[in-house]
């Protein structure tokens, strides 16, 4: 039975790092499939989040469902006011401004989450109400159940409000040709917002559960996370749904497989072999498409 729970154990805790970089490139490959922008500043968002879990529950001692809702709506809103002020301006700007800019963005909220909480740690106080489950004799972890759970909830989500409703169509409509869904009288602008407020969201939803695994809050923490994620959607192929989730498992897998079989130190490498190794065989990714640009 040892056997079994230690097996049963690496499969959950594959699963959960997984969820949690899925949520993240979930919110990367959505933005690039509406507008080609790797958004460099998305992993700092989730950073963002775990501060105000930080704030609301170590600092004002509020209820732990307050801090969710208030994480999810200040990330959603950091997103939003992103789009706005640093990335609207450059809509017709060449590709590579655009990049720039999302890379200034990041270091600046950065440094500035540096300079206003200073670079050490904050512990953030546990607010899962259990710590552990037993189902048929194995002591599952709660925090990874959830995550996978919710993670799984969301990707179902966003898969029916992009697939099935109006503005799901407007993104759509935005991603194949942004000329003709504004002469089709779609608001580009409005639905690209609507787009980092939705990434932002799953952001938000990320930092909680991320902070419920890894109980703290730094001014960097979130850019080795975005960066995996970032690989995770590559991987899958960027601007796929699927594929981002897909590609997060695989990320989350190797990941614990080289923990587990004590080679930890290279974990963060063959994250990076793994990518080397899948654009090699197929450079769009495993669900990605080739893009054809008109000249």
């Amino acid at each position: 039975m040892d056997g079994v729970a230690l097996i049963v154990s690496q499969v959950l805790n594959g699963l959960q790092l997984g969820s949690i970089y899925a949520l993240v490139a979930l919110g990367y490959t959505m933005v690039y499939g509406i507008i080609l922008l790797l958004n460099f500043a998305h992993g700092d968002i989730i950073m963002a989040g775990a501060y105000i879990l930080w704030i609301v529950l170590a600092q004002l001692g509020l209820n732990p469902v307050v801090a969710m809702l208030l994480s999810v709506a200040g990330c959603t809103l950091l997103g939003v006011v992103i789009d706005k002020v640093a990335y609207a301006p450059l809509r017709n700007a060449p590709r590579l401004s655009v990049l720039i800019t999302a890379i200034g963005v990041s270091y600046f909220l950065e440094n500035g989450a540096q300079l206003i909480f200073g670079a050490d740690a904050k512990v953030v106080p546990s607010f899962a109400p259990v710590s552990s489950i037993q189902v048929g004799g194995l002591s599952l972890s709660f925090v990874a159940l959830i995550t996978v759970l919710v993670t799984a909830i969301s990707t179902v989500v966003l898969t029916f409000l992009v697939q099935k409703t109006k503005l799901g169509k407007a993104m759509r409509a935005v991603s194949e040709d942004m000329g003709a869904a504004r002469l089709m009288g779609v608001n580009v602008n409005n639905t690209i917002t609507f787009t980092f407020a939705v990434g932002s969201a799953l952001a938000g939803i990320g930092a909680i559960l991320y902070v419920m695994a890894y109980p703290q809050a730094t001014p960097t923490m979130g850019m080795m996370l975005g960066t995996k994620a970032f690989v995770a959607a590559v991987l899958g192929g960027i601007g796929s749904i699927p594929g981002a989730v897909v590609g997060a498992m695989l990320v989350g897998f190797s990941e614990v497989f080289v923990s587990a079989i004590g080679l930890s130190v290279w974990r963060d490498a063959v994250v990076f072999l793994l990518l080397i190794i899948v654009l090699i065989v197929r450079p769009t990714g495993i669900f990605g498409r080739t893009m054809s640009e008109k000249v």
